[in-house]
């Protein structure tokens, strides 16, 4: 038996490939709560359930105009709920992307690549 305490996690990315496979992964080991978002805004209205991690995406395409980007959600995140830890997911490989969303809040920062669920799943681990 895993000695590892389950956590609920959300997971905020507009790809439901990546939000499926990063389920199965997460609740692989550990039987993790984990609920997938594919905007931000669905997320928001569920901060009430106090997600342990959030699991968020830098750039959410949706075809709303006015939709937040994940810039825009880690704020609000961190803001009404601080204690929430936020890993932000992103193709972006620029230092200044990745060190803003530190400055802005997030505990971690992932490259989508292909070692990026088991990078994920061992930071959660340490949560």
């Amino acid at each position: 038996m895993n000695s590892r305490k389950a956590k609920i996690i959300f997971i905020v990315d507009d790809d439901q490939m990546l939000t499926e496979a990063l389920t199965d992964v997460l609740t692989r080991e550990v039987p993790h709560k984990v609920t997938a978002f594919h905007t931000g805004e669905e997320c928001l209205k569920q901060l009430h359930k106090n997600p342990d991690i959030i699991i968020l995406d830098y750039y959410l395409n949706t075809v709303e105009k006015d939709a937040a980007n994940g810039m825009e959600i880690l704020q609000i995140i961190k803001k009404r709920f601080p204690r929430i830890h936020v890993i932000m997911l992103s193709n972006q490989e620029r230092y200044g992307v990745a060190l803003q969303t530190i400055q802005k809040g997030a505990e971690q920062y992932v490259i989508k690549d292909k070692e990026a669920y088991k990078k994920i799943a061992q930071m959660i681990d340490k949560f």
